[in-house]
């Protein structure tokens, strides 16, 4: 069969390439043509566009590129025309994807959605377009069943997770092997995850990294973004105890301590690394307070959001400064804080449902198009 996949983001990369793979495994004639990046190109099929020409963030960017995204979503109309594929699979990326969803709609394509939008946070007036546009919805937070079920009746399949196939098929790395290969001594490890974007970084390295003189008996590694080249960092690495690595946030995570993450999905990442940490936030004033405003959350980490409970400390905005981080990330290098931690990531993979998403999310895929 002929499946047409639009992923706009890097993990739209990862999670499309790895249920690809597993499409492979159902279908073995299953034949592809994506929009993504390098990690599905190598499964195979016909790259349309790279994410890389897609991601505009925040409203100015969106707004000064407005003429190429109208262009891009022309396009893909009239790609997905020529194609004629049996399904077409949204990956996340709502602002394009359900754009051509409700094109695809009356065009009679069969729609399947695979990791949803986060209307439960924000815009949830698009779970209209949802009902009306989308034949299936694959969800990999235990929460978005009771969403759009109980509160929108609206069926959905949970998969579980993928980020718990993707961090369990990594290959494993000796710590001491690690530290070698890149210029660290034999402390233990404290990451540092500042995000991926240029002002993200700036505004929570500033902080992360004041706290680096206060714990001398770990060394502090910044997480490099491979979005980011390594001499944008090299203002924070005259800091005494700071080290650099890039494109290796796995295998640092794998040999951590404890860890300081901007909140993100890299929430998730850490916990099920089994690394406690400080989740940290401090955005533009004007844009917290109309975010605070418009997301209605008792939590921003993903882990307290699927827990419902706050099993890692968040701090946010005026509470993201050098004292706070100082405190709460001596807490976690606690061994009694830390035992409290190790319990609550062991029922957040239970949660989570377990290895399989993609799949389980190919099994079902398969069998409803086959009908």
């Amino acid at each position: 069969m002929k499946y047409y996949l639009i992923a706009g983001e890097a993990s739209g990369d990862l999670h499309g390439a790895n249920l690809m793979k597993a499409l492979k495994e159902e279908d073995p004639n299953a034949d592809f043509r994506f929009w993504g990046g390098d990690l599905m190109k190598a499964v195979g099929g016909v790259e349309v566009k790279h994410y890389r020409d897609l991601a505009f963030m925040g409203f100015a960017e969106v707004l000064m590129n407005l003429g190429t995204i109208l262009k891009n979503i022309k396009f893909c109309k009239k790609d997905i025309e020529q194609y004629a594929p049996d399904v077409i699979i949204f990956i996340d990326y709502p602002g394009f994807n359900l754009r051509i969803a409700k094109w695809a709609r009356k065009k009679n394509y069969k729609t399947h959605y695979y990791i949803s939008p986060q209307i439960w946070a924000w815009k949830e007036g698009r779970i209209k377009d949802i009902k009306r546009d989308i034949d299936e919805m694959y969800v990999i937070l235990p929460f978005e069943k009771e969403f759009y079920e109980e509160k929108h009746n609206f069926p959905v399949h949970f998969v579980g997770h993928p980020l718990i196939d993707a961090i369990h098929k990594r290959p494993q790395i000796a710590p001491e092997k690690f530290k070698k290969d890149n210029g660290l001594d034999n402390r233990p490890v404290i990451a540092l995850l500042p995000g991926s974007r240029k002002q993200e970084i700036k505004k929570m390295l500033e902080i992360m990294i004041s706290v680096a003189k206060e714990f001398t008996d770990y060394q502090f590694v910044i997480a490099g973004a491979p979005s980011q080249e390594q001499s944008f960092y090299e203002s924070f690495l005259s800091t005494k105890n700071v080290n650099f690595v890039t494109n290796k946030t796995y295998d640092l995570l794998s040999i951590s301590e404890a860890a300081l993450v901007t909140s993100g999905t890299a929430t998730l990442e850490t916990a099920l690394f089994k690394v406690p940490q400080v989740v940290c936030y401090k955005g533009n004033r004007i844009s917290y307070e109309i975010a605070k405003r418009v997301i209605r959350l008792d939590y921003i980490s993903l882990v307290n959001l699927i827990l419902n409970k706050p099993a890692v400390t968040e701090l946010i905005q005026n509470e993201f400064n050098t004292n706070r981080l100082k405190q709460s990330l001596a807490n976690i290098l606690n061994p009694q804080s830390r035992e409290a931690i190790f319990i609550d990531y062991y029922n957040l993979e239970k949660k989570l449902g377990g290895r399989g998403a993609s799949r389980n999310t190919a099994k079902l895929i398969y069998s409803a198009v086959r009908k």
